[in-house]
Protein backbone atom coordinates (compact mmCIF):
# COMPACT_ATOMS: atom_id res chain seq x y z
CA UNK A 1 0.00 0.00 0.00
CA UNK A 2 1.20 3.16 -1.05
CA UNK A 3 0.14 6.48 0.48
CA UNK A 4 1.43 10.13 -0.37
CA UNK A 5 0.67 13.47 1.52
CA UNK A 6 1.11 16.81 0.12
CA UNK A 7 0.31 20.42 1.20
CA UNK A 8 -0.69 21.65 -2.24
CA UNK A 9 -0.56 25.73 -1.74
CA UNK A 10 -3.67 26.01 -3.50
CA UNK A 11 -5.13 23.01 -5.61
CA UNK A 12 -5.32 25.43 -8.99
CA UNK A 13 -1.88 27.04 -8.38
CA UNK A 14 -0.51 23.26 -8.09
CA UNK A 15 -3.12 22.12 -11.25
CA UNK A 16 -0.93 24.55 -13.16
CA UNK A 17 2.43 23.70 -12.26
CA UNK A 18 1.53 19.79 -13.14
CA UNK A 19 0.66 18.35 -10.12
CA UNK A 20 -2.37 16.36 -11.89
CA UNK A 21 -0.29 14.94 -14.72
CA UNK A 22 2.18 13.67 -11.65
CA UNK A 23 -0.19 12.23 -9.51
CA UNK A 24 -1.66 9.50 -11.49
CA UNK A 25 1.70 8.48 -12.39
CA UNK A 26 2.94 7.35 -8.76
CA UNK A 27 -0.14 4.93 -8.38
CA UNK A 28 -0.27 5.35 -4.76
CA UNK A 29 -3.48 3.97 -3.15
CA UNK A 30 -4.71 7.50 -1.48
CA UNK A 31 -3.16 10.49 -1.79
CA UNK A 32 -4.09 13.24 0.81
CA UNK A 33 -4.12 17.01 -0.11
CA UNK A 34 -3.72 19.87 2.29
CA UNK A 35 -4.40 23.65 1.69
CA UNK A 36 -6.93 23.39 -1.16
CA UNK A 37 -7.54 27.52 -0.96
CA UNK A 38 -11.00 26.58 -3.09
CA UNK A 39 -14.83 26.22 -2.83
CA UNK A 40 -16.41 23.04 -3.79
CA UNK A 41 -17.86 24.88 -6.93
CA UNK A 42 -13.96 25.99 -7.75
CA UNK A 43 -12.86 22.21 -8.37
CA UNK A 44 -13.33 21.20 -11.95
CA UNK A 45 -13.53 17.81 -13.51
CA UNK A 46 -10.05 16.96 -14.04
CA UNK A 47 -9.25 18.06 -10.23
CA UNK A 48 -11.84 15.47 -9.36
CA UNK A 49 -10.89 12.62 -11.18
CA UNK A 50 -7.17 12.41 -12.64
CA UNK A 51 -6.29 9.59 -13.96
CA UNK A 52 -8.02 6.55 -12.29
CA UNK A 53 -8.60 8.54 -8.86
CA UNK A 54 -11.77 9.83 -7.48
CA UNK A 55 -11.17 12.86 -5.25
CA UNK A 56 -13.10 13.86 -1.86
CA UNK A 57 -13.14 17.45 -0.17
CA UNK A 58 -13.66 18.78 2.80
CA UNK A 59 -13.64 23.07 1.90
CA UNK A 60 -13.43 26.42 4.15
CA UNK A 61 -16.24 28.52 4.48
CA UNK A 62 -13.63 31.25 3.99
CA UNK A 63 -12.81 31.55 0.22
CA UNK A 64 -9.20 31.23 -1.06
CA UNK A 65 -8.20 29.17 2.65
CA UNK A 66 -7.38 25.78 4.05
CA UNK A 67 -9.18 23.11 2.91
CA UNK A 68 -8.61 18.80 2.43
CA UNK A 69 -8.71 16.00 0.27
CA UNK A 70 -8.58 12.79 -0.74
CA UNK A 71 -7.98 11.06 -4.16
CA UNK A 72 -8.30 7.11 -4.13
CA UNK A 73 -8.00 4.77 -6.40
CA UNK A 74 -11.32 2.45 -4.86
CA UNK A 75 -14.64 3.94 -3.43
CA UNK A 76 -14.70 4.22 0.14
CA UNK A 77 -16.62 2.34 2.41
CA UNK A 78 -17.72 5.88 4.72
CA UNK A 79 -16.05 9.38 4.66
CA UNK A 80 -16.28 11.53 7.94
CA UNK A 81 -15.45 15.42 7.19
CA UNK A 82 -14.60 17.43 10.27
CA UNK A 83 -14.06 16.39 14.43
CA UNK A 84 -17.42 17.79 15.42
CA UNK A 85 -16.44 21.46 16.25
CA UNK A 86 -17.96 24.24 14.39
CA UNK A 87 -14.96 26.27 14.26
CA UNK A 88 -12.76 23.90 12.98
CA UNK A 89 -15.17 22.03 10.91
CA UNK A 90 -15.76 25.32 9.21
CA UNK A 91 -11.76 26.13 7.94
CA UNK A 92 -12.11 22.32 6.14
CA UNK A 93 -8.94 20.24 8.27
CA UNK A 94 -10.17 17.15 8.62
CA UNK A 95 -11.38 14.57 6.14
CA UNK A 96 -11.16 10.87 6.98
CA UNK A 97 -11.75 8.06 4.10
CA UNK A 98 -12.44 4.05 5.75
CA UNK A 99 -11.67 1.01 3.94
CA UNK A 100 -12.48 -2.09 5.59
CA UNK A 101 -10.12 -1.51 8.89
CA UNK A 102 -7.77 0.74 7.69
CA UNK A 103 -8.65 4.36 7.78
CA UNK A 104 -6.87 7.05 5.53
CA UNK A 105 -6.94 10.68 7.16
CA UNK A 106 -6.06 14.26 5.47
CA UNK A 107 -5.52 16.19 8.51
CA UNK A 108 -4.48 20.28 8.26
CA UNK A 109 -3.26 21.81 11.36
CA UNK A 110 -3.61 25.78 11.64
CA UNK A 111 -0.41 27.52 10.94
CA UNK A 112 0.40 30.08 14.21
CA UNK A 113 2.92 32.09 12.11
CA UNK A 114 0.44 35.25 10.69
CA UNK A 115 0.04 36.25 14.13
CA UNK A 116 -0.88 36.04 17.88
CA UNK A 117 -4.53 35.38 17.14
CA UNK A 118 -4.11 32.65 14.90
CA UNK A 119 -1.48 30.68 16.99
CA UNK A 120 -4.22 31.24 20.15
CA UNK A 121 -6.34 29.03 17.54
CA UNK A 122 -3.64 26.65 16.70
CA UNK A 123 -3.57 25.96 20.74
CA UNK A 124 -7.39 25.75 20.31
CA UNK A 125 -7.21 23.37 17.89
CA UNK A 126 -4.62 21.05 19.89
CA UNK A 127 -6.65 21.14 22.75
CA UNK A 128 -9.57 19.58 20.78
CA UNK A 129 -7.56 17.46 18.70
CA UNK A 130 -5.85 15.83 21.66
CA UNK A 131 -8.84 13.76 22.99
CA UNK A 132 -10.23 13.43 19.20
CA UNK A 133 -6.41 11.25 18.95
CA UNK A 134 -7.17 9.81 22.12
CA UNK A 135 -10.61 8.12 20.50
CA UNK A 136 -9.11 7.44 17.52
CA UNK A 137 -6.15 5.27 18.76
CA UNK A 138 -9.37 3.44 21.02
CA UNK A 139 -11.36 2.40 17.95
CA UNK A 140 -9.13 -0.75 17.36
CA UNK A 141 -8.59 0.07 13.87
CA UNK A 142 -5.30 0.44 11.89
CA UNK A 143 -5.47 4.53 11.15
CA UNK A 144 -2.88 7.00 9.57
CA UNK A 145 -3.41 10.42 9.39
CA UNK A 146 -1.64 12.34 6.62
CA UNK A 147 -0.51 16.12 6.28
CA UNK A 148 0.78 19.42 7.06
CA UNK A 149 0.58 19.59 11.14
CA UNK A 150 2.54 22.46 11.20
CA UNK A 151 5.05 21.13 14.16
CA UNK A 152 8.92 19.87 13.40
CA UNK A 153 9.03 18.09 16.43
CA UNK A 154 12.66 18.05 17.38
CA UNK A 155 15.87 19.72 16.44
CA UNK A 156 16.81 17.19 13.40
CA UNK A 157 13.17 18.38 12.13
CA UNK A 158 14.42 21.74 10.89
CA UNK A 159 18.00 23.47 9.89
CA UNK A 160 17.57 26.22 11.98
CA UNK A 161 16.81 24.92 14.95
CA UNK A 162 18.12 27.72 17.26
CA UNK A 163 16.79 30.74 16.00
CA UNK A 164 12.97 29.63 15.68
CA UNK A 165 12.88 28.15 19.14
CA UNK A 166 10.58 31.57 19.78
CA UNK A 167 8.51 30.87 16.22
CA UNK A 168 5.30 29.00 15.51
CA UNK A 169 6.27 25.59 14.43
CA UNK A 170 8.63 24.97 17.12
CA UNK A 171 7.64 26.44 20.15
CA UNK A 172 8.16 24.37 23.29
CA UNK A 173 4.66 24.01 23.71
CA UNK A 174 3.75 22.81 20.14
CA UNK A 175 6.63 20.59 20.51
CA UNK A 176 5.58 18.92 23.93
CA UNK A 177 2.11 18.42 22.35
CA UNK A 178 3.56 16.05 19.54
CA UNK A 179 5.65 14.29 21.95
CA UNK A 180 2.82 13.83 24.35
CA UNK A 181 0.66 12.42 21.35
CA UNK A 182 3.74 10.01 20.46
CA UNK A 183 4.84 8.89 24.10
CA UNK A 184 1.12 9.17 25.81
CA UNK A 185 -1.43 8.21 22.99
CA UNK A 186 0.83 5.58 21.36
CA UNK A 187 0.97 6.73 17.80
CA UNK A 188 3.96 6.80 15.68
CA UNK A 189 5.76 9.20 13.48
CA UNK A 190 5.74 7.04 10.30
CA UNK A 191 9.12 8.95 8.13
CA UNK A 192 11.32 8.54 11.65
CA UNK A 193 10.68 5.00 12.18
CA UNK A 194 11.90 4.30 8.50
CA UNK A 195 14.75 7.16 7.99
CA UNK A 196 16.24 8.94 10.58
CA UNK A 197 18.74 10.71 8.66
CA UNK A 198 19.00 14.75 9.17
CA UNK A 199 18.12 17.46 6.37
CA UNK A 200 15.16 15.71 5.33
CA UNK A 201 12.55 18.62 4.92
CA UNK A 202 9.25 18.77 3.19
CA UNK A 203 8.70 22.50 3.20
CA UNK A 204 10.67 25.58 2.72
CA UNK A 205 10.30 29.52 2.91
CA UNK A 206 10.02 30.79 -0.63
CA UNK A 207 12.41 33.60 0.95
CA UNK A 208 15.75 33.84 -0.23
CA UNK A 209 17.06 30.16 -1.41
CA UNK A 210 15.89 28.18 0.91
CA UNK A 211 14.71 25.68 -1.32
CA UNK A 212 18.17 25.34 -3.05
CA UNK A 213 20.28 25.22 0.31
CA UNK A 214 17.78 23.12 1.77
CA UNK A 215 16.99 25.21 4.60
CA UNK A 216 14.04 23.57 5.40
CA UNK A 217 11.53 22.23 8.04
CA UNK A 218 9.87 18.76 8.22
CA UNK A 219 5.90 19.86 9.30
CA UNK A 220 4.21 16.93 6.76
CA UNK A 221 3.43 13.75 8.32
CA UNK A 222 1.95 10.11 8.19
CA UNK A 223 1.07 9.35 11.71
CA UNK A 224 0.11 5.93 12.51
CA UNK A 225 -1.36 3.72 14.62
CA UNK A 226 1.81 0.91 15.62
CA UNK A 227 0.35 -1.91 13.78
CA UNK A 228 0.24 0.25 10.77
CA UNK A 229 3.29 1.98 11.44
CA UNK A 230 5.11 -1.51 12.08
CA UNK A 231 4.36 -2.36 8.43
CA UNK A 232 6.07 0.43 7.16
CA UNK A 233 9.09 -0.36 4.40
CA UNK A 234 10.01 2.90 2.66
CA UNK A 235 9.81 6.34 2.95
CA UNK A 236 10.47 8.91 0.61
CA UNK A 237 10.51 12.90 0.04
CA UNK A 238 10.39 14.07 -3.84
CA UNK A 239 11.72 17.12 -4.97
CA UNK A 240 12.36 16.80 -8.81
CA UNK A 241 9.60 18.99 -9.09
CA UNK A 242 7.91 21.49 -7.41
CA UNK A 243 4.31 21.74 -7.23
CA UNK A 244 4.33 23.92 -3.88
CA UNK A 245 6.52 25.33 -0.97
CA UNK A 246 5.68 21.69 0.46
CA UNK A 247 6.94 18.58 -1.01
CA UNK A 248 5.23 15.05 -1.29
CA UNK A 249 6.28 12.47 1.25
CA UNK A 250 5.45 8.98 0.31
CA UNK A 251 5.12 5.99 2.44
CA UNK A 252 5.12 2.18 1.25
CA UNK A 253 3.46 -0.11 3.56
CA UNK A 254 3.29 -4.00 3.75
CA UNK A 255 -0.63 -3.95 4.02
CA UNK A 256 -3.28 -4.26 1.46
CA UNK A 257 -5.95 -2.41 1.22
CA UNK A 258 -9.05 -3.92 1.28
Amino acid sequence: MKIITLNLNGIRSAARKGFLRWLPRQKADVVCVQELKAQDGDIDPEMREPGAYRGYFHCARKKGYSGVGLYCRREPDRLVAGVGDPGIDGEGRYLRADFGRLSVVSVYLPSGSSGPHRQAAKFGFMDHFFPHLKKLAAEGREIVLCGDWNIAHREIDLRNWRSNQKNSGFLPEERAWLTRVFDELGWVDVFRRVDTRPGQYTWWSNRGQAWAKNVGWRIDYQIATPGLAARAQRAAIYRRRRYSDHAPLTIEYAHVLA
